[in-house]
């Protein structure tokens, strides 16, 4: 049905900063958020684009440091991700619901196959 696909992970330095992507399809009607899961950790939310992408919400753990937004033509929402710390290590997910932000991975329906983010010095 839905297909999601992340890209833009790697290795960066503490302070340094990486766009992820998403490629995804029905940006004007689907909330998209951001997820990640570190090594032992819980997947948790880190941030949320709703389906009109006039709202946008972050965990606070992120807040001032990450940025989510889209390009409808390109059909592809984006994390820009700035002053990294490596507790950011983690890899990241995009993932896909009909209704609202939140950031409850339970709650999305279509998950991508992540991508990695290492932040080490």
């Amino acid at each position: 049905q839905v297909q999601l696909v992340e890209s833009g992970g790697g290795l960066v330095q503490p302070g340094g900063s990486l766009r992820l992507s998403c490629a995804a399809s029905g940006l004007g009607y689907y909330a998209i958020g951001w997820f990640r899961q570190a090594p032992g950790k819980e997947r948790v939310g880190v941030s949320c684009l709703s389906s009109g992408g006039g709202s946008t919400y972050y965990a606070d753990s992120v807040k001032g440091r990450f940025s989510i937004s889209r390009d409808n033509a390109k059909k592809t929402v984006y994390l820009q991700m700035n002053s990294l710390k490596p507790e950011d290590t983690a890899v990241y997910y995009c993932a896909m619901r009909g209704g609202s932000c939140d950031l409850i991975p339970r709650r999305f329906d279509s998950w991508g196959q992540g991508t990695q983010v290492t932040v080490s010095s």
